[in-house]
């Protein structure tokens, strides 16, 4: 009995701990964690809304790189961190992915982390090489159904959603294309451009000036929607595959068992900063659109992420990774 007692006023006591905690947030500086090395599209859009955040937070918000391990390093310091709003994860779509890739992971995606807001949705583009005899996407799967194993197409690494997406369309329209990995960016481009491979599932920012300069085509963008940067390029489901869609996204993560009203706040901070002009214009120069919404709305997508690329990995047998 005396045992119940003290642990209900443990409770009445933590409770109160974290309401008092929550008026008082921010007193001090946020860190946004980004699990990619400075420089890269992640780092670029935190920092951007990092310095609006802090505007309305009274507060610094920093940014700190903790790249490795394909973003787990970034995510498992979060997911230790402790649960009091000061420690924020701003990663990608890649996160979702995780556990049905990795053998081991340090960290539970689903019970670890509290979704916060979903910061932008970029479109990825299935783009051929302008040496390639490929100008559609229905040209691409002709060609496939004809030569069965010969095509071929590159991405920056097994299991990644670039990855997925074009065995995705595999499945989708029936084709065998063999995979070519690369060890990231430039060098996929490089051999795209080259015509070592002839297609691949690549991103909105990095392929844009390539498509500009004509070294690339673009087949399908593999939103729901078509992009209006580049308006006339049909997406994968209007190219004959209805309710085909995959993106890539930016979001905000907090340990879980971070009080609710800090995880509104952050949720705020965030909205406020991509509703800016200055900023909505610099995220929509590299391809990306601005999301906000509520925590559940950014929590019920990221449980379907979770679900729908276990179902693909599966499919496409992909092997477990270290």
């Amino acid at each position: 009995m005396k045992a119940s007692i003290a642990a209900a006023a443990l409770a009445l006591c933590l409770a109160g701990i974290s309401s008092a905690d929550a008026q008082d947030f921010p007193n001090r500086q946020i860190r946004i964690v980004v699990p990619f090395p400075a420089g890269g599209t992640v780092d670029t859009v935190a920092r951007l809304v990092a310095q609006k955040a802090a505007d309305q937070a009274g507060q610094p918000v920093i940014i700190d790189n903790r790249g490795g391990a394909a973003g787990n390093i970034g995510a498992d310091n979060v997911a230790k961190s402790p649960p009091d709003g000061y420690s924020v994860l701003q990663t990608v779509n890649g996160l979702s992915l995780s556990p049905s890739l990795y053998r081991k992971l340090p960290f539970n995606v689903l019970k670890d982390f509290t979704p916060v807001v979903q910061i932008t949705a970029s479109p990825l583009l299935i783009v051929a090489s302008a040496k390639a005899p490929i100008t559609s996407l229905s040209e691409l799967i002709s060609l496939a159904k004809q030569k069965p194993g010969v095509l071929n197409y590159g991405s920056t690494g097994v299991g990644i959603p670039l990855h997925l997406t074009m065995e995705m369309l595999k499945m989708a329209a029936g084709i065998d294309i063999v995979h070519i990995p690369y060890k990231g960016d430039a060098p996929l481009l490089t051999a795209l451009i080259a015509g070592d491979v002839q297609v691949a599932c690549v991103p909105f920012a990095t392929s844009l000036p390539h498509i500009q300069a004509g070294t690339l085509r673009p087949l399908a963008v593999t939103t729901t929607e078509r992009v209006s940067v580049l308006a006339n390029i049909p997406t994968v489901a209007e190219s004959g595959f209805p309710g085909f869609e995959s993106s890539s996204w930016q979001g905000w993560f907090v340990p879980t068992g971070t009080p609710r009203d800090i995880v509104l706040k952050l949720n705020g901070y965030a909205r406020h900063a991509i509703a800016q002009p200055d900023v909505l214009e610099r995220l929509k120069s590299f391809g990306n659109t601005p999301i906000g919404g509520t925590p559940e709305q950014f929590d019920a997508m990221f449980k379907a992420d979770v679900a729908k690329f276990a179902k693909v990995v599966k499919d496409a047998n992909v092997p477990p990774q270290d």
